[in-house]
């Protein structure tokens, strides 16, 4: 039985730091065990640890270069890039943990071991709510007993190593009890495990392992998914300058080394700016200088939101499909699919994937046919951002793709579009 301790321990934004470096560098150690593993119970098989690998690099990349010391805003950066840099179902339910991580420390710039403990649970509980259905997966059934385990030991006020240390034993005993009825283990379950075992190392600071180094970049030992290929940029910024003598392509060029996916339109002396970055405020600082500023926007990427698009949009439907390769590409464009995202073996598409593809503005909305039941989770977080700018139809390869698309009719508008490519479906 756990007793009661006085405990003042304080949690800092540094302690946060490690915490996440300490997970990432674990998946690092893991990932490819967790790919070894069964994980049909997200329908990420073979792919799980790079998934959850790739997120987590996301995550973590968020933190570098961050002006920000509080516990507070540093969880909101992570849980941001997670959402946004999420991949495969199982990077989604890594991706929403650390969203409600972030959630519980909203607004405070250190935290205590309570605090703290309490945020570990709401994290437990946004990565069960992010599984719609009620069955009870393994992933489940071990994110269960990990919110008992650290409930108990948050409620006896203990430091937080020990919550994270309760947790993991609470964890792993329903892990082996599974297992022992599955006859497998599931890799959900087990990447949860190895994300709070990676943030107790990362906290105590005693882990060895290929690590991220926030102060000297991005560095690791071995042959793994670099990070730096995983960031992304979580915050829309739009501007209007008037009175502006600023040149476009100056403009441009500037605003190109502080984000993507860079809109600038002049017309006389009135110049409209839109980018996507990770930090808004230099975008702001640096267009001072071009003008005055009015209609200063700056939307999270991460959170639901309009998305509405910008003048000069080309088409009013456009066709978001999935390919495996080039030549499935080129069958799917034949048909109408306007845009095509790669999810080849081993490549799964980021929620930042889709939504900047959303964001690009090719289309005022968008029809999306993905073509693995991987991308269930993910499609599902890109629709919670985008909202009605986007329906998802529930194809699950290329033959059920091409299928939806022979119905399809660039004229259609985008209701009786979506209605009729659903009827394809399932007139079988």
């Amino acid at each position: 039985m756990i007793k009661m301790t006085s405990n003042k321990e304080v949690i800092t934004g540094g302690d946060f730091k490690r915490m996440i470096t300490g997970a990432y560098s674990e998946f690092l150690l893991e990932y490819e065990n967790l790919n070894q593993l069964n994980a049909a119970s997200l329908s990420d098989s073979g792919a799980s640890g790079t998934n959850i690998l790739r997120t987590m690099g996301a995550a973590a990349a968020s933190l570098v270069d961050a002006k920000d010391d509080g516990i507070g805003g540093l969880s909101k950066r992570v849980g941001n890039a997670a959402v946004l840099g999420a991949r495969g179902n199982s990077g989604v339910v890594l991706s929403q943990m650390l969203r409600g991580i972030a959630r519980g420390l909203a607004g405070k710039h250190e935290a205590s071991s309570s605090v703290f403990g309490k945020a570990f649970q709401y994290g437990i509980l946004y990565a069960q709510r992010a599984i719609p259905d009620e069955e009870e997966r393994p992933i489940i059934t071990v994110a269960r007993a990990v919110a008992k385990g650290a409930y108990h030991a948050v409620r006896a006020n203990l430091p937080i190593s020990e919550i994270l240390a309760a947790a993991i034993t609470a964890g792993t005993t329903a892990m082996e009890s599974v297992a022992a009825k599955a006859h497998f283990v599931d890799a959900g379950g087990k990447a949860l495990l190895v994300f709070l075992e990676g943030c107790l190392k990362g906290l105590d600071g005693n882990f060895v392992s290929p690590s991220l180094s926030f102060s000297s970049g991005f560095k690791t030992d071995h042959e793994v998914p670099n990070p730096k290929n995983d960031l992304v940029r979580s915050y829309c910024v739009t501007v209007s300058a008037y009175e502006s003598k600023a040149d476009a392509y100056d403009v441009e060029r500037v605003l190109n080394q502080l984000g993507s996916l860079v809109v600038v339109r002049k017309k006389g002396n009135q110049m409209r700016l839109h980018l996507h970055t990770d930090h808004p405020g230099l975008v702001i600082e640096q267009a001072i200088g071009w003008g005055d500023l009015h209609a200063v926007a700056i939307d999270n990427i991460a959170d639901p939101h309009a998305a509405a698009p910008l003048d000069g949009v080309a088409a009013p439907v456009a066709v978001l499909a999935m390919a495996a390769d080039e030549a499935v590409a080129e069958e799917l464009q034949e048909l109408g699919a306007t845009v095509i995202i790669k999810n080849g073996a081993g490549c799964s598409p980021s929620v930042g994937d889709f939504v900047n593809a959303v964001h690009s503005d090719l289309a005022e909305k968008y029809i999306f046919l993905p073509n693995s039941t991987g991308l269930n989770l993910v499609l599902r977080q890109v629709k919670r951002i985008l909202g009605e700018r986007i329906e998802i139809l529930a194809t699950g390869n290329e033959a059920e793709q091409l299928k939806a698309l022979r119905v399809y009719q660039e004229a259609q508008p985008f209701v009786d579009a979506v209605k009729s490519m659903r009827a394809a479906l399932i007139s079988g």
